[in-house]
């Protein structure tokens, strides 16, 4: 099959002929991925795998309705194939038309995007990852308390390229990886595990760099014994100190979510849910205290899912979603901010040649505050602090939520104590995020991202960033248990 990071979407659209003339708009999407992944258990290859997927969505304009057509088949055949598709929806949505759209949903954009990073990708051969992973796990599995150890690597390239009638002409390409590595250990009947916490970046091959990896393992056979002799968390109604490994998948359940506006406008209430928040919350419901200040920021660099361009070609840019406490905007592309008469971002993407775009969360993350961190521990009296997520459970409003973390800290005047186990903490989305007295200072701010988010019939599993600080939250009710 032809490489598509190196195809040329005009020599595509002259192999057409004037066929797409015909229509008010088209464009030709290509988007390429190679993704592999790579585990080590128990000092053992565990899974090798590798994975191309490359193909062009075609799209037209057509009556006030945009119709799509995917291929992996690149000849004049194919290609024309996925243009009579692509008008055949069209032409089916204008019989009845959810609404009518204008050119104004498709604006003109250039440029191009790389992922920075320090060493490229191509150092990463498959016997150096595993060999990497199996020396992870064999430092975690030298301790004959741990009964199972393991480490993992998804390395992922994607280049897309966007042409349109209207002159768009871009490209991006995105270097990516996301890691995780955790030990089970086992003292008697107590069983604990600790982890580093999936963690997805836009970075090269120094994201698995072997010293970095062995010192995280080291920490974590500390920190999983110390769980082994700890306590059971307690149950009471406490201050509360998220680190960022647990914090960005707070963000993304009770703030990213909720926000879609596709989401609002009842799109995914079927199979992702609805959300609490409703059209006429936008500009007066307080989310949280002054000190909240959420954004939409594809320009942090390093963060999954930074970019120019979203895939409807819309340039991107720094919003802000929540700010001083107010909800100001959603996450929605320009389509669902035409429909729904709210500001919205350039967040329409999808998650392969044959998806079309729908509204994605993007970065979404909170601004750093002032707070240090010692500062939020001293200003605790009665506290608790917890890291890495273990388990979660929210409703389909995004709105009564729990949140299980693999370890934690009691803090007691001022003063980080013992460890405790299975540490647990519920609230509801607008009196947790209330509760918010510190927000923590750059020194505290850490890039994280998961490629695992789903959304959208057919399903679209795609890469989302969270930049976050860590915070302090009063009085929120913690409780302990497996």
């Amino acid at each position: 099959m032809n490489d598509l990071i190196n195809i040329d979407l005009k020599t595509l659209k002259n192999s057409l002929g004037d066929s797409l003339e015909k229509f008010e708009w088209w464009a030709l999407r290509s988007y390429y991925e190679k993704t592999q992944f790579r585990m080590a258990r128990n000092g053992l290859n565990a899974q090798n795998g590798s994975e191309t997927s490359q193909g062009v969505m075609v799209e037209v304009f057509h009556k006030g309705q945009i119709g799509y057509g995917a291929t992996n088949d690149l000849s004049q055949l194919g290609l024309s194939r996925a243009v009579e598709m692509a008008k055949s929806m069209a032409e089916t949505q204008e019989l009845l038309p959810l609404t009518n759209f204008d050119l104004s949903v498709r604006p003109k954009g250039e440029g191009s995007y790389q992922s920075h990073f320090q060493v490229p990708l191509s150092e990463l051969t498959p016997a150096l990852v595993m060999d990497r992973l199996i020396k992870v796990t064999k430092n975690l599995k030298k301790d004959d308390a741990v009964i199972e150890a393991s480490a993992w690597a998804m390395i992922t390239d994607t280049a897309i390229q966007y042409l349109s009638a209207n002159g768009s002409d871009w490209a991006q390409r995105f270097s990516m990886v996301t890691r995780d590595m955790a030990v089970t250990a086992k003292k008697g009947d107590v069983i604990q595990k600790r982890s580093l916490g999936m963690q997805g970046r836009q970075w090269g091959a120094e994201s698995l760099d072997e010293a970095t990896l062995l010192e995280h393992s080291e920490r974590l056979l500390k920190e999983v014994h110390e769980l082994l002799g700890a306590k059971e968390c307690p149950s009471e109604e406490m201050d509360l100190i998220l680190t960022p490994d647990q914090l960005y998948l707070q963000v993304h359940e009770s703030i990213g979510h909720p926000l879609e506006l596709d989401r609002i406008l009842g799109d995914e209430r079927n199979y992702a849910g609805w959300s609490f928040v409703g059209a006429e919350d936008f500009g007066k419901l307080r989310y949280g205290p002054e000190i909240l200040n959420v954004t939409f920021d594809p320009g942090v660099d390093g963060e999954l899912a930074s970019y120019n361009f979203d895939d409807n070609g819309v340039p991107a840019q720094k919003e802000y979603l929540i700010e001083k406490g107010i909800l100001k905007r959603g996450i929605g592309g320009i389509e669902s901010q035409k429909r729904s008469s709210l500001e919205g971002v350039s967040c329409a993407r999808s998650t392969s040649w044959n998806r079309a775009p729908i509204d994605r969360m993007g970065n979404i993350n909170i601004e750093a505050g002032d707070s240090s961190f010692d500062e939020m521990i001293k200003s605790t009296e009665n506290g608790i602090l917890m890291q890495t997520n273990r388990s979660w459970s929210i409703d389909d409003y995004r709105n009564k939520f729990q949140f299980g973390c693999e370890y934690a800290h009691l803090i007691k005047d001022g003063e980080i104590k013992e460890v405790v186990k299975n540490p647990n903490y519920r609230s509801s989305t607008v009196q947790f995020w209330n509760s918010l007295s510190h927000v923590g200072n750059q020194e505290t701010f850490e890039v994280w991202g998961s490629p695992y988010c789903g959304k959208g019939e057919p399903n679209q599993i795609i890469r989302v960033g969270h930049a976050i600080p860590t915070c302090k939250f009063q009085n929120i009710e913690v409780f302990g248990g497996a």
